[in-house]
């Protein structure tokens, strides 16, 4: 029986997904702290000025991901993560956090572009194209500066300000900031996910889902 090309691209999407959390699974869990209690991890795990794709309802239910906009394995996580904001849509509060990993050399520039971004309101359209065109511009010998401010200018964003921004005290003290309380919680790897604070310690994408139900029937 033949299969569609539609059908085996769709396959390939999810054994890649599912490969991903297999492995970053097994990190997580060995980075996981013992000290903090649960409360006291959701609260590092989303600050007031966290960056929020969605916000529940209630906000009973929360889902943290730390990323790195150079990491392959963050890219090919974001088509599992927006099936989850359509199925979880209104019930469950999605937040983005930064943490560029030092073995990535533009990803702390990157995390920089997208703050500056979010502060003209545009956090999610530099987030979505910063993973859209991450291999045009990862791993390059050269800065993609020029080329972030091109995304900058194609949001309609203010240049000047954006320039003033991209390199200043205030975003880069931000981004450390997501970086600090991720290390906090024993994040060393990305994409780290967390719900309601508590890692999430599912292999399959099958068990990630089923670890947001039983959160949202607790």
């Amino acid at each position: 029986m033949k299969l569609s090309r539609q059908v085996v691209v769709t396959s390939v999407v999810v054994i890649v997904i599912a490969a991903v959390f297999a492995v970053l699974v097994t990190r997580q869990l060995a980075s996981e702290p013992e000290a903090k209690g649960t409360g006291e991890r959701a609260a590092i795990a989303t600050r007031p000025d966290s960056h929020r794709l969605d916000t529940a309802d209630d906000s009973a239910v929360t889902l943290v991901e730390f990323t790195d906009f150079e990491c392959p394995s963050c890219r090919a996580a974001e088509p599992f993560v927006e099936q989850l904001r359509q199925k979880y849509a209104g019930r469950v509060t999605f937040v983005i956090r930064y943490f560029p990993l030092d073995i990535h050399p533009h990803a702390r520039e990157a995390a920089h572009a997208v703050e500056a971004a979010a502060r003209q309101g545009r956090f999610e359209e530099m987030h979505d194209r910063m993973f859209a065109t991450q291999e045009q511009w990862s791993g390059s010998s050269q800065s993609p500066a020029a080329q972030f401010r091109t995304f900058a200018e194609d949001l309609g964003l203010d240049l000047r300000t954006y320039d003033a921004d991209v390199t200043g005290d205030e975003v880069a003290a931000r981004v450390q900031a997501d970086v600090d309380d991720g290390l906090t919680l024993g994040v060393s790897g990305t994409p780290t996910f967390l719900l309601n604070g508590e890692t999430v310690d599912a292999e399959t994408t099958e068990e990630f889902v089923q670890r947001i139900d039983d959160a949202l029937a607790g």
